[in-house]
């Protein structure tokens, strides 16, 4: 039981880091980013290649890695949904969802569909703790992604960006009228989404060892349940929503249900939304007329 919640936990975090990115995107703009998985996926394949061909350090592959997809973050919101600022949600989810799928088949075309070993970048030693077993590429997941998460909500408390993207969240016309720049803010936040999805994308592939064009896809849509079970638009339920996501899927893969994980954590969206559909941390407000 402690070896699954070890395991939970570290997979949780990972779901946490991309939950993360679909939480800010919503709470500045209220869009719902289907493309935010495929991010996750680009920062796989660029630690992949920056790591086996270039042969560069674990960390500096990392730190590139989310620098790249930052950049690629931003050249997604101005080119694809920033002349849509004000058109109808529909049409900014279609295009959500269509720039998810040319950067999945990009990839395809560009690197062929075949799942590839990801470099292990780290040579493995196993520690015993009495019940608990844990690996150092384990332990690196898990505080890479703490300390990214605690650096987030650093520069969204305590900075004087994290203060415009509050104010804009909260209403950008009057933020604007304050002096603040709101596509800079909101350039500024996918930035921020995308490297902690590149981030989370380069651990992932160091934890499976695999990676495909394609791989972005479910841990994307998970990312999004969590988002919804911690309360979309709140940055703590979002890192909340993805342990609790990441626990569950390793207690099902535990008691036999491995077949039916991904069902598991759909019937949880399922609930939350009939039962609680602010999501854990979130408040029901009434919208006025």
């Amino acid at each position: 039981m402690l070896q699954q919640l070890v395991n939970g936990l570290i997979l949780g975090s990972v779901y946490a880091l991309l939950a993360l990115g679909y939480t800010m995107v919503y709470g500045i703009i209220k869009l719902i980013n289907f493309a935010h998985g495929d991010i996750y996926m680009m920062g796989a394949f660029i630690g992949y290649y920056l790591i086996n061909h270039f042969k560069l350090n674990f960390f500096v592959a990392l730190i590139l890695s989310m620098v790249l997809t930052a950049a690629l973050g931003v050249v997604i919101e101005f080119l694809a949904y920033r002349p849509l600022r004000h058109a109808t949600r529909i049409a900014v989810l279609i295009t959500a969802i269509g720039v998810s799928f040319f950067l999945e088949y990009g990839m395809v075309w560009l690197v062929g569909a075949n799942t590839r070993a990801f470099p292990q970048a780290l040579k493995t030693v196993k520690y015993d703790l009495g019940p608990v077993s844990v690996t150092n590429v384990q332990l690196t997941i898990l505080g890479v992604a703490l300390a990214l998460m605690l650096a987030l909500q650093f520069i969204v408390q305590k900075t004087k960006m994290g203060k415009a993207m509050r104010a804009v969240s909260v209403d950008s016309d009057a933020a604007q009228l304050m002096g603040i720049n709101v596509n800079s803010t909101i350039s500024f936040t996918f930035a921020l989404g995308s490297a902690l999805a590149g981030a989370a994308g380069v651990l992932i592939g160091l934890y499976y060892n695999s990676i495909d064009p394609l791989m972005g896809m479910v841990p994307g849509i998970k990312a999004f349940v969590a988002a919804v079970l911690g309360g979309i638009g709140i940055v703590p339920g979002a890192a909340l929503g993805g342990f609790i996501i990441g626990l569950l899927e390793t207690f099902s893969v535990s008691i036999g249900f491995s077949s039916y994980r991904d069902a598991v954590v759909y019937a949880v969206l399922i609930i939350i939304l009939l039962v609680r559909p602010a999501g854990i941390l979130g408040k029901s407000v009434k919208e006025k007329v």
